[in-house]
């Protein structure tokens, strides 16, 4: 999926950006400057030890949030290691605070700059499935497992086939320097605390749209400036007052508030977020023609990976859609469902027609939902919708 258009708007601690090609909405990120972000990094105290199913455990730490967050030592491959309650320990946020739910957090660090990720846990090196060209793959491999220093892992990002390799050298030593100043802060801080936050959200998506963007809109000649003096790209800057209100995407964002979408050729998808998983229906609505279900099921496919980036939707996706349920039939909807989510960055696995007829979906959880940042659950209906008669 191209972008050509990013629009950024900054409101106190609030952080709006909005991913648009050819004037069509494509992804938003609301980001509440105030509570602990994807990515950054904390000198957490422990407050309880959990003890979950299979002999498994885990960790509730008080990192400032405004509620504990979740360490699994399970998945962070820590099994043997016990921690005590008061204990501080350096922690990231992978999935944010939402809801009644704390944030989740991992030991195995990151550092993300513009063509690396620095994983200073782990032993090798991987290459993004966006560098198509298996000879620059290599290249860039071979680049950085010269310049490892001692036992370390790097993750090569899609704009590295562009970059030189002193650019890429030069991004190896300052990501090292980046740790090793969030070691020395935890030497001397007291828990909670934060020992690193990330750069600027917008600066990343302008990274990894480098190759199709062609407007940056602000809401503040600041930023303008900021963006000039860390770009030199071949894109436009302009600056514009409330540009989510001019653009009309505040609008957008209410519309995908709404559980029916409408299709073009007359079906309808129902999207409804619930505490065990989103469950997404599609009907023929007023196109009941010969031949057309297939059609609107198709068509229909490539609205819901639409609308699966664009709210933000995680966790367990569960579809049914319109008419026969039998493979033979879903084969194709199954191809263009996998097809439009594989444009999505956020990785998705579509495991396919479970025994009831329903696909069934899977996609990474990281930050809150669309609803989850715009709304909360009434306090009259209790999240139903329904009112007593």
């Amino acid at each position: 999926m191209t972008i050509d258009t990013i629009v950024y708007e900054q409101n106190g601690s609030l952080t709006s950006i909005a991913l648009m090609d050819d004037a069509e909405l494509k992804e938003v990120d609301i980001i509440d400057n105030a509570k602990a972000a994807e990515g950054n990094i904390y000198l957490g105290k422990i407050t309880h030890k959990l003890e979950l199913a299979n002999g498994r455990s885990g960790y509730l730490i008080d990192i400032d949030d405004g509620k504990e967050a979740f360490l699994n030592v399970d998945e962070n491959a820590e099994k043997e290691t016990e921690y005590t309650e008061g204990q501080s320990i350096v922690v990231q946020v992978v999935q944010e605070r939402r809801g009644e739910k704390g944030a989740k957090v991992t030991r195995s660090l990151q550092f993300v700059g513009t063509f690396l990720v620095y994983c200073p846990y782990r032993s090798h090196v991987e290459c993004s499935g966006r560098i198509f060209d298996e000879e620059k793959a290599a290249s860039l491999r071979r680049l950085v497992m010269d310049n490892i220093v001692g036992q370390e892992g790097w993750v090569i990002r899609t704009a590295a086939a562009d970059a030189s390799e002193d650019e890429i050298c030069e991004e190896m030593v300052e990501l090292r320097k980046v740790y090793d100043h969030v070691r020395s802060k935890a030497r001397v801080d007291s828990a909670p605390s934060v020992l690193y936050t990330k750069g600027n959200p917008l600066f990343e998506y302008m990274s990894g749209n480098a190759m199709t963007l062609e407007k940056v809109i602000v809401n503040t000649r600041l930023m303008e400036t900021e963006i000039k003096n860390e770009f030199d790209g071949d894109f436009h800057i302009e600056v514009m007052n409330e540009p989510f209100k001019a653009l009309g995407l505040d609008e957008a964002l209410i519309a995908a508030l709404e559980k029916e979408v409408r299709l073009k050729h007359g079906g309808r998808i129902y999207i409804e977020e619930t505490r065990a998983c989103v469950a997404i229906d599609v009907d023929t609505g007023d196109d009941r023609g010969g031949g057309s279900i297939s059609r609107i099921n198709e068509e229909a496919a490539v609205e819901i990976a639409r609308q699966i980036r664009l709210r933000n939707l995680s966790g367990k996706i569960i579809i049914d859609f319109a008419g026969s349920s039998e493979y033979r039939y879903m084969k194709p909807v199954l191809a263009t469902l996998e097809e439009e989510l594989r444009k999505d960055p956020v990785r998705s696995h579509v495991i396919g027609l479970s025994r009831a007829g329903n696909v069934e979906v899977v996609r990474v959880r990281r930050r809150p939902s669309l609803s989850d940042i715009l709304s909360e659950e009434c306090p009259t209906c209790h999240g139903t919708g329904r009112v007593e008669k």
